[in-house]
């Protein structure tokens, strides 16, 4: 993982690069033959020149995505350069290159591999990847273990590395729901790890300040409060810890996959019959509704595009929220593909995870909470080798099908994790955000005084609406998160909108 920056004296020019998975992030400007850039989006802000000015297109996704996609951010004029590419800035002329030095392989339609020889050489690449991480340090390496599939297997070869691995789990005593201690503690004990059970008793709302200020774009994702305490524990004891991102992207692990299956199914059903239930579940179903975003995109055509699942905010909802502000470049809540048109829906969705979930929500939520805490996180299933293994050598049928994810991962973790093991659980690093919104006065005081303030951009009345809706059985505690982080954001760095 790297973004890097080379000067060369003797051609006059700067290289930049960054990592093929875009662990790290590098952001550039390129105006009146000058380039700028920094890691950090704030980093190019204290360039008074750099003017903050929102890009309305990528504001607008990411309330439909939940991030901003893409090599563009949510600056007008400002970039990202894309992972597995590098820039060449020449300082005499002013111009510039983008180029392609990596990318996901094609799948390999003539392979032979069997289904045993795919789960050996993904044992092996593992291991190995796993060994090297571990040897490369000469500080101590703590292991993040929830006790879900790829933790547990990061955990198991750690073991067979070193013994007595720092692992480390957190837990929200009172909200059973999201306690994964006895998961955590079954795959500790097995391999005999030095166990740290982190308590999250309390959560202050004070929080959501200190991330939105950290956090260069805004997203909609609040396991960043998990894995920013988590990684403030894990610094006590380590400099470098081990995680398991990535394994749903590689892997299949995600249950959207299964939906997909089920969306591709319907296309045998007349189209306009298709459209009728989307408009109608749009229409009839109230915002917050669990399955709505599913039902309202039956009518997405396969060939062409992806739905975006679990889509904070649907075009009705931003146009509402916005009181129509962006009358224009307002997006769909799909992705375009542009892969083989041989390939199947699998390999679609976890390509286009790949580029973007993975790059801009999940990798962007380590980086930044773990960087915060100036512990650096390093993540296995990354390694170029497995990547290029999984997108290049496993179908589709050996990573998910209606009933069951992670396939090949299972297998594998049958033959090294506990008989006990849990194979069917699927946990996600989750928060009880919804209770902290409905029942602490501090959250609800904070929310309603930032979101009812005379400067926000948002319709105040669909804000509150927005939060009375929970008491009603609405699902919106990640959409209520979403809007306070941008406005938080937005207030911090003085953003032009």
């Amino acid at each position: 993982m790297f973004s890097i920056a080379i000067f060369d004296h003797r051609q006059n020019q700067v290289i930049l690069a960054r990592d093929r998975a875009g662990e790290k992030p590098l952001y550039y400007s390129i105006n009146n033959k000058s380039l700028r850039f920094s890691s950090e989006l704030k980093g190019l802000f204290e360039d008074k020149t750099v003017k903050r000015n929102i890009n309305l297109e990528s504001f607008d996704k990411y309330l439909a995505w939940g991030y901003v996609p893409g090599n563009d951010s949510i600056i007008k004029h400002v970039h990202k350069l894309s992972s597995g590419h590098f820039l060449k800035f020449d300082l005499s002329s002013g111009r510039s290159k983008i180029s392609k030095y990596w990318s996901l392989p094609e799948f390999d339609f003539n392979s032979t591999l069997s289904f045993n020889d795919i789960v050996d050489k993904c044992e092996s690449i593992l291991e190995d990847s796993v060994s090297r991480q571990l040897t490369s340090s000469d500080v101590p390496v703590g292991v993040l273990l929830s006790g879900g599939v790829d933790s547990s297997i990061i955990t198991a070869f750690a073991s067979r590395k070193q013994k007595n691995v720092n692992t480390f789990t957190i837990t929200f005593p009172g909200y059973k729901k999201y306690d994964e201690s006895s998961h955590s503690r079954l795959i500790s004990n097995y391999f005999d790890t030095n166990h740290h059970e982190i308590e999250a008793s309390k959560v202050d709302v004070d929080i959501l300040k200190k991330l939105s200020h950290q956090f260069d774009e805004p997203i909609i994702d609040s396991s960043m409060i998990p894995t920013y305490m988590v990684s403030n524990e894990i610094k006590k004891y380590c400099k470098v810890a081990i995680g398991g991102d990535g394994g749903d992207e590689l892997f299949g692990g995600y249950s959207t996959y299964s939906r997909f299956l089920q969306l591709e199914k319907l296309q045998f059903l007349p189209y306009w019959s298709r459209t009728f239930l989307s408009i109608a579940s749009n229409i009839l179903l109230p915002n917050g509704f669990k399955g709505k975003n599913w039902l309202t995109s039956i009518n997405c055509n396969l060939e062409n595009f992806i739905p975006v699942p679990n889509s904070p905010f649907n075009l009705s909802e931003r146009k509402k929220l916005l009181n129509n502000f962006l009358k224009t470049n307002m997006h769909k809540e799909q992705r375009k593909i542009n892969f083989d048109s041989r390939y199947d829906i699998i390999q679609k969705a976890t390509r286009l995870d790949f580029y973007n979930y993975l790059q801009e929500d999940i990798l962007v939520k380590v980086d930044r909470a773990s960087m915060l805490c100036s512990l650096e996180m390093r993540s296995p299933f990354l390694d170029y080798r497995l990547i290029e293994f999984a997108f290049k050598s496993i179908p589709s049928k050996f990573k998910v099908d209606h009933t069951s994810k992670k396939i090949i991962l299972k297998a594998l973790c049958k033959r090294i994790l506990p008989k006990e093991f849990d194979f069917k659980r699927k946990q996600g690093f989750s928060i009880p955000l919804s209770s902290w919104f409905k029942e602490d006065p501090n959250w609800r005081s904070f929310y309603f005084d930032i979101m009812n303030s005379k400067d926000s951009i948002f319709n105040i009345e669909f804000v509150n609406n927005l939060y009375n809706d929970q008491f009603k059985g609405r699902i919106n505690s990640e959409k209520l998160f979403g809007l306070l982080m941008f406005e938080l954001w937005r207030k911090k760095y003085f953003i032009n909108i």
